[in-house]
């Protein structure tokens, strides 16, 4: 009777916050709709509008940080933060939409204290930067945001450098002001990738994927401001007519130390020791099935850079690691075939030699060297072994 007792009352006031939450987004929807449908009603003096930069968490979705804005208004009772980047799992062919790239985000409202609370909750840092905007200029914003949140324009088509949770506050906030002035700061002398690699730091083989999936576009300089730890750089350097843009960078909550233990088989040590397993048992169907995941791979980037629309996945190199050309040595080494497999393997090392001659300079050299040596090993023994039966 107790347990039963206690479940009740967890039940109950579960129901009580559910109910409440509820509430509060019916609120939200009706303060939209209401503002939507009269514009006439403007801000008053006291109104303040600034971009909330988040840090990072250690979830996928999180690795990057979230950039906000937040419309605050106290006299109107408006304290409503803006939030480009969200999506619905329950989307038809969701899976298919995200690999070709037109999945539909869209914008969220919250009330601030909730934004605030979740954050903390996820022991995330939030930084505040105030825009120094005339009342006309927030004026203008505020609509702006408001019918990109009530109308079509709430959905937009996501690209991971392009058109992000950050990049799209930056496009409402620079449209407001003469000259475009958000930007990266100049000269860049940095790539995306090198950008993105750090925030991996402790996430090895989301780290890999992330970087066998992404082609040229990632090595080009990242003259494209989209990460939010950058843009608060980028906001406290950037002046309008001799006067800072942005108000200094106020703390709202600094995040502790972050004590999150990576799991351990998640590291390029596991990688080491499955490779080095698969050359040193020297067992036909295992290193028939390695060669069948190489060649899968490199198909997989060579058609979805067909098919997709993002355009991080086109011209992807790292298909000459991970070759299409090894499901053709997989089958002749299956089949026997002494010759076919000495031409393909010979075929596959040249491949290899001018992957590694490309890869010299590149950060993420170190993280797929374990694939080139394997595969340097597994397809010149191949070769070896069968040259003297041809």
């Amino acid at each position: 009777m107790f347990e039963r007792s206690k479940k009740t009352t967890t039940n109950h006031k579960q129901q009580t916050i559910n109910n409440k939450k509820m509430i509060k987004k019916l609120v939200v929807l009706l303060f939209l709709l209401t503002t939507t449908l009269s514009f006439s009603q403007t801000l008053s003096e006291k109104a303040t509008i600034s971009i909330l930069n988040c840090g990072t968490g250690n979830e996928s979705y999180s690795l990057y940080g979230h950039t906000g804005i937040r419309i605050n208004d106290p006299l109107q009772g408006i304290d409503i933060v803006f939030n480009y980047g969200a999506f619905d799992f329950e989307t038809p062919n969701f899976m298919l939409k995200f690999v070709k790239g037109d999945l539909q985000y869209f914008v969220t409202a919250n009330y601030y204290p909730d934004f605030e609370y979740t954050y903390r909750y996820e022991k995330r840092s939030i930084y505040e930067q105030e825009i120094d905007l005339s009342k006309e200029q927030k004026e203008l914003l505020y609509k702006q945001i408001l019918l990109s949140a009530n109308s079509d324009e709430k959905f937009y088509t996501y690209k991971f450098i392009d058109r992000n949770c950050t990049t799209m506050v930056i496009d409402k906030v620079n449209a407001v002001l003469e000259g475009k002035p958000i930007t990266t700061l100049k000269p860049v002398t940095i790539s995306y990738r090198e950008i993105l690699y750090p925030y991996m730091e402790n996430h090895f083989f989301e780290k890999l994927g992330i970087n066998i999936i992404f082609g040229t576009k990632v090595d080009q300089p990242a003259e494209r401001l989209f990460l939010p730890l950058e843009l608060i750089q980028s906001l406290e350097n950037t002046e309008i007519n001799g006067k800072p843009l942005a108000k200094p960078t106020k703390t709202i909550y600094e995040a502790p130390e972050n004590d999150y233990q990576p799991n351990p088989f998640n590291s390029i040590y596991t990688l080491i020791i499955v490779l080095g397993l698969i050359i040193l048992v020297r067992k036909k169907g295992l290193t028939q099935s390695y060669f069948i995941l190489l060649g899968s791979l490199g198909l997989f980037f060579c058609l979805v850079g067909l098919y997709s629309q993002h355009e991080e996945v086109l011209w992807n190199y790292n298909a000459f690691l991970f070759n299409p050309i090894y499901l053709l040595l997989a089958f002749f080494y299956f089949k026997k075939n002494q010759k076919g497999i000495v031409k393909t393997g010979q075929i596959l090392i040249f491949c290899l030699l001018g992957y590694l001659v490309y890869m010299l300079g590149k950060i993420h050299l170190l993280i797929v060297l374990p694939f080139i040596v394997t595969n340097f090993l597994l397809v010149g023994r191949l070769i070896l072994e069968n040259k003297k039966l041809v």
